[in-house]
């Protein structure tokens, strides 16, 4: 398995971030949206951060866990504000990534609004052909 889901609530959560407003804390960031996939031997995923600071991006790797944590600041209008519909605060999203994938090699890049995390698969998940041998009692040898 590449990812593993752990939050069942999460659409629950969203939809009531969207009726009830989306100010994020520490002890309860706002989501960040995600799309992942495998492209070949790298596993990718995209999560939408519009407006931030690549400076206030956080990605922290530990065990098989992906955070990505970012916050993205009220703005400073002072009593000119006529709306103020974008979520701020803290934004968190934890990946439970399987052991299936190298986590001491992801890069990430950040683009448009959008942070790219590109994880390779781990050389032992990758396949690998096996010789077979014919008319021997001797094992094939396992080829990488």
């Amino acid at each position: 398995m590449i990812m593993m889901r752990t939050d069942p609530f999460r659409e629950v959560e969203r939809l009531s971030r969207e009726i009830f407003g989306a100010t994020g804390t520490t002890t309860r960031p706002v989501m960040m949206p995600m799309d992942a996939w495998r492209d070949g031997d790298t596993f990718r995923v995209e999560l939408d951060l519009p407006g931030i600071n690549p400076d206030n991006i956080d990605l922290d790797v530990e065990n098989n866990v992906v955070t990505v944590k970012a916050e993205r600041p009220a703005p400073d209008h002072g009593e000119s504000s006529v709306a103020a519909e974008r979520p701020r605060g803290t934004f968190s999203r934890q990946l439970v990534l399987g052991d299936n994938l190298d986590t001491s090699s992801i890069t990430a890049n950040y683009d448009a609004g959008v942070l790219t995390l590109s994880i390779p698969v781990a050389e032992s998940a990758k396949p690998r052909k096996i010789a077979i041998n014919s008319g021997s009692a001797e094992p094939a040898a396992i080829s990488a």
